[in-house]
């Protein structure tokens, strides 16, 4: 009788420890405590890129898409022949007023672009008339290129605007003496399998250094008349330079696909 009374006071023992809590919820289990390597992530390695030597100079994988040499990277976007514009002193790339936009040849969609540019030296115009141009991502969505400085215009159609669209957080234009220089990342816009938008193209600028587009929406097509929108579903396209009859200027113009 002994030996079985001491069994059954362990099995009585046993039940109570794993008994149920009030309400029937199971009694908490303690989580394995956590190592430092099993939050750490080694493969793949990140791949390496080597920064340009100076401060906007191209990365290793950048396409150079305008160095000053030449423009085998462009075309006409009127025929798709030579692009007309006039190469200067082997160092920047200046509009022929009237002669028409010139495009890429590559395609892109998601990208980081860096673009310097600068009006004509001689001030000549205003508002709109002001150096004035524009960078179109995938041959739609333009970024304004255009001389604010000392130059009221319309908000959204000032430097560092998405046209028509959205105005810069800030206006950090330099002279008609001295070169601007953009470093944009863009994100294209992704379509449903039936051609609805599922999201919308973002865009984030710098303007010499300076923040002017936050992660922006950009709410559709570059329209002069009218309001933005997307009418079609569309993949990777050009980039295109503007032509607006302006004699603006261009150099170091190069491009990482994301």
């Amino acid at each position: 009788m002994k030996r079985t009374f001491i069994t059954l006071s362990f099995l009585a023992c046993a039940a109570a420890g794993f008994a149920q809590t009030p309400g029937g919820t199971p009694p908490a289990v303690s989580p394995m405590p956590m190592k430092p390597e099993m939050t750490e992530i080694w493969e793949p390695e990140v791949a390496v890129v080597t920064p340009g030597k100076n401060a906007g100079d191209p990365p290793s994988d950048a396409i150079v898409l305008f160095n000053g040499k030449d423009l085998s990277q462009w075309v006409s976007a009127k025929d798709g022949g030579p692009a007309p514009w006039k190469i200067v002193n082997g160092d920047y790339l200046e509009v022929v007023p009237k002669s028409g936009d010139i495009k890429t040849k590559m395609k892109f969609g998601d990208c980081q672009l860096h673009l310097e540019f600068s009006a004509p030296d001689v001030v000549e115009g205003a508002s709109q008339g002001r150096g004035n141009s524009g960078v179109f991502f995938q041959d739609r969505y333009e970024l304004q290129i255009l001389d604010s400085y000392q130059n009221r215009t319309y908000r959204n159609g000032q430097a560092g605007s998405i046209y028509k669209d959205h105005a810069p957080l800030v206006n950090p234009m330099r002279s008609p003496l001295e070169w601007n220089v953009y470093d944009v990342v863009y994100t294209a816009p992704r379509f449903k399998a039936d051609g609805r938008l599922d999201s919308p193209a973002r865009i984030t600028v710098f303007l010499n250094g300076v923040l002017v587009q936050n992660n922006s929406t950009i709410n559709g097509l570059t329209l002069y008349i009218g309001l933005h929108h997307y009418p079609e579903a569309h993949g990777d396209d050009v980039i295109h330079l503007q032509d607006h009859n302006n004699k603006t200027q261009f150099r170091n113009i190069w491009v990482r696909k994301l």
